[in-house]
């Protein structure tokens, strides 16, 4: 029977290669992409959008910042199409490359004061060429990892797709710390915010080397052989699993808000609003991540004793339960209490429902639309939920007053979106044996054509 996961527990070794080659690859990708939610936070709103009051520059830079989230459905779209007829190892060196050249060409943009208007439309631009990148990785990091698990340990090996992210943001968290700790405020404004964004291009060099060295995975290899494809496979996901696309969009939902909360909006509040300094909000960051890091495979591996549903549920309920408190010991203003609310909302109780996801959303689709459905569900959520969370935040806080209660009410009627939709999604062992099933009975189908028409 055509698994889902295609290798056995014989063949860990060649899992823990494709792990690996997720992990390296998502962290690089993520990386990119938190430089610039730190640098939009920090200087973007001076360097592009000088002619706005602050709170209006903050606004926009955060825009823009959600420009590349509302690209990445395309993104999940695109590569999913290819990605469910020509593989999934292609598509992933494809997407790291293109996330690569738009990071490094933004380290080399003219400000607003040098070429004027042009300035923010061209960061625009390349924000939408990094949201399309991202937008095809996710999906194809996570069917490698998960297409190559023994079902038994798949919660865990898919985890390093999550991990990528806590990876990003340590690396991210530390060059710009470091940049910004060895040069002045108006220093860093002024040129030193380019060199992180310039320095990615040799992680991207290192990723793609990476990337090349790993076997596509035996479960669309199989259906290769069969010649089972799907012809268009976006269409075929919207007409055999719309309900799953949708979903997978509401299961990610709460774990895309609190995260881009905490990781973005908190390190601007931090800095305007409690007084914090650049530097220390940074280095907050970079411990949350630090721990981020080792929390979200300890979480991978639970749901694979418990249940992906249930992991997620919990992570779900504790992030709601903790979205008041979190901000009322963030606006203590006190150096350890703002790290412990950080480390508690990120690293425990969002990475309880986010580890979990690299396998549970590939299960709720077949090999043929695997890409396209898993791609295009979670990426939506990122556009709805993820990228405009900093925005939300921001503006929530001028509506009320400056006040910090209708961020955390925000927080829990998107909790209770994702609860919801993880509680209608039909428990992934079952899923699992659905999604064997279906395959097997396509690549019968095509072995019998070829058969009778031989």
């Amino acid at each position: 029977m055509e698994r889902l996961g295609g290798e056995h527990e014989g063949n860990t070794s060649s899992v823990k290669q494709v792990a690996l080659a997720s992990l390296v690859g998502t962290t690089i990708e993520w990386y990119d992409y938190f430089i610039y939610g730190t640098t939009a936070a920090l200087v973007f709103n001076q360097l592009f959008f000088p002619a706005f009051s602050p709170l209006a520059g903050t606004l926009a830079a955060f825009a823009t910042f959600a420009v590349g989230f509302f690209a990445r459905p395309l993104g999940g779209v695109i590569f999913g199409h290819y990605g469910d007829k020509l593989g999934r190892k292609t598509m992933l060196v494809v997407t790291l490359l293109l996330m690569g050249v738009a990071t490094f060409l933004i380290g080399l943009l003219p400000s607003f004061e040098t070429i004027g208007i042009w300035a923010p439309i061209l960061l625009v631009v390349l924000r939408i060429v990094q949201g399309l990148g991202l937008g095809g990785e996710w999906g194809g990091a996570a069917l490698m990892v998960s297409e190559h698990s023994p079902p038994n340990r798949r919660g865990f090996y898919a985890s390093s797709v999550q991990m990528g992210a806590a990876g990003g943001l340590i690396i991210s968290a530390a060059v710009i710390t470091a940049v910004s700790q060895l040069m002045t405020e108006a220093q860093f404004a002024a040129w030193g915010w380019r060199i992180p964004f310039l320095a990615s291009i040799v992680l991207i060099a290192v990723g793609t080397f990476i990337r090349f060295q790993i076997a596509e995975s035996e479960a669309f290899t199989r259906l290769k052989e069969a010649g089972a494809e799907a012809q268009m496979p976006i269409v075929e996901v919207f007409r055999t699993r719309p309900k799953n696309v949708l979903l997978a969009a509401g299961t990610s939902g709460a774990n895309n808000v609190v995260f881009y909360t905490v990781s973005v909006f908190t390190v601007s509040y931090g800095v305007s609003q409690l007084g914090q300094s650049q530097g220390t909000m940074l280095t907050y960051q970079l411990l949350v991540a630090l721990v981020y890091f080792f929390t979200i495979p300890l979480f991978g591996a639970l749901s694979d004793r418990i249940g992906r549903r249930a992991m997620i549920i919990a992570g779900i309920i504790t992030m709601a339960l903790f979205s008041f408190p979190y901000f009322w010991l963030v606006d203590t203003g006190s150096g350890p209490v703002i790290l412990l609310a950080m480390v508690l909302a990120l690293s425990v109780f969002q990475a309880a429902a986010y580890a979990p996801q690299s396998a549970f959303i590939p299960e709720l689709f077949d090999t043929r639309v695997r890409y396209s459905g898993a791609a295009l569900g979670y990426n939506l959520a990122t556009m709805i939920f993820g990228g405009t969370a900093p925005f939300i935040a921001t503006a929530l806080f001028a509506w009320a007053g400056q006040s910090t209660w209708a961020i955390s009410i925000y927080v829990v009627a998107i909790c209770l979106v994702s609860f919801v939709s993880v509680y209608l999604a039909t428990e992934t062992p079952m899923l699992r044996e659905g999604s064997d099933q279906t395959d097997e009975r396509r690549l019968t189908a095509s072995r019998s054509e070829e058969t009778a028409g031989s």
